[in-house]
């Protein structure tokens, strides 16, 4: 991209404390600031903040919201500051705005990227209209270890899955009209990267991985993203390989900039370049600074590093003057490609803040997001669906809970529209006397007679709902847990009500995989139904119902113990794997347990039965440059229709590094009717058999492949293709 002259003048005039001043990225004390998100750092009240902005020392402001008061914050910055750049208004909208959807891992159970991209519209339609110009989503990070908390903001454990649903994310946000649209929400691809990968689950932990596999698992979200145009990115807490990422010039130059070839700017996560000195990378703030923006750190978020290190940096001549001038062209040229030099006030319009015309549509959308996202794990003697004439208890405390029902990062909700499973259900019920509702024990406490309020409500129902499972702040940012369990107090009320003999339908609230236990795991029915947002109650009750069959998949592995992490179905092949029927001693297992899910990935069940029959290829000799096509016909045997999710696997059984045990390659929801037939079709190239090679090289190798059409990564049986070589 060729230099903007109205760039290269503002650069030639600028001080080093205004250069310095655009990579700054602070707290929005302006206008109402999203409370108790991150530790306190730089801490300024609204007058001190604007005398930075008109002193020309803010590049932008985050996680202010409102139309008005940004609009003066703007006007400050572009008629009383010495150069009047205007500044970049960004935000942590992440799975909705006033708008409330399902938990990123939520939505990804629904296997549909394009769900994701039309709640990705909305939320930017939403966020625009509040006065935000930039998002920090979608989150792209693989979630291989379920003790990590920020598995909820994530796509699961599957690098394809993650990849279609980055770019879905990103198109959704942006929009398909240009950068400087109204309503387009510049979009941050996170956490550039291998933020997944953190050793032990543990949030903010070192990562110690191969090239290989960070290519091949934690990169291509990444990669996905800037290919459907993302321009900006945040970096990684964490280092890698003992290089922190937000002062890692392989990372963040070498491979995004020179291989990628990307050209918008990188911008730290809340205070990680400050954060190199606790790593002990950096002695102090100026070495800190110095690291990071040479490296190739453009954006400086929370942390006042650069605001102090980088003049002193410039001043001694350990970071040249290019060098900064390169990053404050990066920051301007995103602004002026989102118009912000040509209508310094796109997005800040009071009058279509306060517009609620899109409430009806977006709610709708919530409902059904939420019902897609619904994952259904059991249905023992085919439970579900429900009658509307049969007597209920609703039992545990997310029956009548309304303060969690959003989930992790979400900060502008309009709480006061959010359905509890209650209230859905009572509306959905032609007698709302057929429910019974009681609470049984708290989140994490019991309740003097709880238990016993819930016996007795059991005994006298057809059937229980049993509401448990995690509560919000279980998932998220800092909160790992070892035991990745339903908390005690709810697994003790789980037991008395399935003693009662009454039917249990476990309604499970997670942000994450859980490692479910005597009477939750022996349920009759399971549904998944993660942090389904503003719609929960009514969606939870159209697929107890059966006005919409559930037909969402996992998007990370259920274990059957929580020791069992990290655990995903992508392992790699190992010389002594477990062999089914043969004895367990020198093979590749737990001694407690299989070397397998309770409930892998790309699992879930529908309100009938489907019968696969084996893959058709189109050749059993796949050419170097030839096109690969795979059908299976798949049949609705039962008398509902349903969705499916159909999933095509493949394993490279020779090769020059190993392989995993399957991979995920192609994956479709198709609508099948009762008693209909429907022929899946994928098609595949050579390129979906790369990997990266022994040398080092991205290709791939000659040889024989499994390939599986199948309902989830653990069915099937394989046919096998030959790729030839050129």
């Amino acid at each position: 991209m060729g230099h903007d002259p109205r760039i290269e003048d503002l650069i030639a005039r600028m001080t080093v404390e205004e250069k310095v001043g655009q990579l700054g990225v602070f707290a929005d004390a302006v206008r109402p600031f999203a409370p108790d998100v991150n530790p306190e750092a730089v801490a300024r009240d609204a007058a001190a903040t604007m005398e930075e902005v008109r002193a020309g020392r803010v590049g932008a402001l985050f996680n202010g919201v409102g139309a008005a008061l940004a609009r003066e914050t703007q006007r400050v910055a572009v008629e009383e500051s010495r150069l009047g750049i205007p500044l970049l208004f960004g935000a942590d909208v992440i799975h909705g705005m006033r708008t409330v959807f399902p938990i990123p891992l939520g939505e990804a159970a629904s296997f549909e990227p394009d769900l994701a991209e039309r709640t990705a519209r909305a939320t930017a339609i939403e966020a625009t209209a509040a006065g935000i110009h930039w998002t920090y989503a979608p989150m792209v990070d693989i979630a291989r270890d379920q003790r990590w908390g920020r598995v909820a903001e994530t796509s699961g454990e599957d690098t394809v899955l993650a990849s279609a649903f980055a770019a879905a994310r990103v198109r959704g946000f942006q929009g398909d009209a240009g950068l400087t649209a109204p309503d387009s929400l510049l979009a941050t691809p996170k956490h550039f990267a291998a933020y997944g990968a953190v050793l032990g689950g543990m949030d903010y932990n070192s990562v110690d991985i191969s090239e290989a596999a960070l290519r091949d698992i934690h990169l291509p979200p990444f990669k996905a993203a800037f290919d459907a145009g993302a321009i900006t990115v945040m970096s990684a807490f964490n280092d890698i390989s003992g290089v922190p990422a937000s002062a890692n010039r392989w990372l963040l130059t070498d491979l995004l900039r020179g291989e990628w070839n990307f050209d918008g700017l990188v911008v730290s996560d809340y205070t990680a370049d400050m954060e190199l000195m606790a790593h002990g990378y950096a002695e102090d703030e100026v070495d800190a600074a110095r690291r990071s923006l040479t490296a190739g750190l453009d954006m400086s978020m929370q942390s006042d590093v650069y605001a102090r290190g980088l003049p002193v940096a410039i001043e001694d001549g350990s970071v040249p003057m290019a060098v900064l001038d390169e990053a404050v062209r990066r920051v301007l040229s995103v602004k002026a490609r989102i118009g912000l030099f040509d209508d310094p006030y796109r997005c800040l319009d009071g009058a279509r803040d306060e517009d609620r015309s899109w409430l009806e549509a977006h709610t709708a959308l919530a409902r059904d997001a939420a019902r897609r996202s619904i994952v259904m794990l059991r249905n023992e003697h085919e439970l579900l669906p429900l009658t509307r004439s049969q007597k209920i208890a609703l039992i545990g405390p997310f029956a009548s809970d309304r303060d969690n029902l959003e989930g992790c990062w979400n900060l502008f909700g309009e709480r006061d529209r959010a359905v509890t499973l209650e209230e859905g259900l009572r509306a959905a019920l032609r007698d709302a006397g057929s429910l019974a509702v009681v609470e049984g024990c708290g989140f994490e406490d019991a309740i003097d007679g709880g238990v016993e309020a819930a016996v007795a409500a059991a005994r006298t129902a057809d059937v229980v709902l049993l509401a448990i499972g995690e509560p919000e702040r279980f998932s998220g940012e800092a909160q790992s847990r070892t035991q990745i369990v339903v908390p005690p107090a709810q697994q003790t009320l789980a037991e008395a009500v399935a003693a009662t003999g009454t039917p249990v339908v476990v309604l499970l609230r997670n942000g994450r995989a859980l490692a479910l236990q005597g009477a939750v795991a022996e349920a009759e029915a399971i549904l998944v139904t993660w942090f389904l947002g503003a719609e929960t109650g009514h969606a939870v009750a159209d697929v107890l119902f059966g006005d919409a069959s559930p037909s969402g998949r996992l998007p990370v592995s259920f274990p059957r113990d929580s020791g069992q992490q990290p655990l995903f179905y992508n392992h790699m092949r190992t010389g002594r794997p477990e062999l089914p029927g043969k004895p367990w001693e020198f093979k590749a297992r737990w001694r407690e347990h299989p070397q397998s899910a309770l409930y892998p990935f790309g699992f879930g069940l529908t309100y009938s039965t489907l019968d696969y029959a084996s893959p058709q290829l189109s050749a059993l000799r796949l050419g170097w440059n030839d096109t690969l096509i795979v059908t299976c016909a798949v049949t609705n045997t039962g008398d509902r229709d349903v969705e499916e999710v159909v999933q095509l696997y493949v394993h490279d059984r020779v090769a020059s590094r190993v392989r995993p045990v399957r991979e995920l390659k192609r994956f479709q929801k198709i609508a099948i009717k009762a008693g209909e037939t429907i022929e899946a079709r994928f098609t595949l190239t050579r390129a979906d058999l790369a990997f990266t090679t022994a040398d080092g090289g991205h290709a791939a190798e000659p040889g024989r492949f499994d390939i599986w059409i199948a309902p989830h990564s653990m069915a099937g049986e394989p046919v096998t293709f030959e790729l030839l070589a050129a």
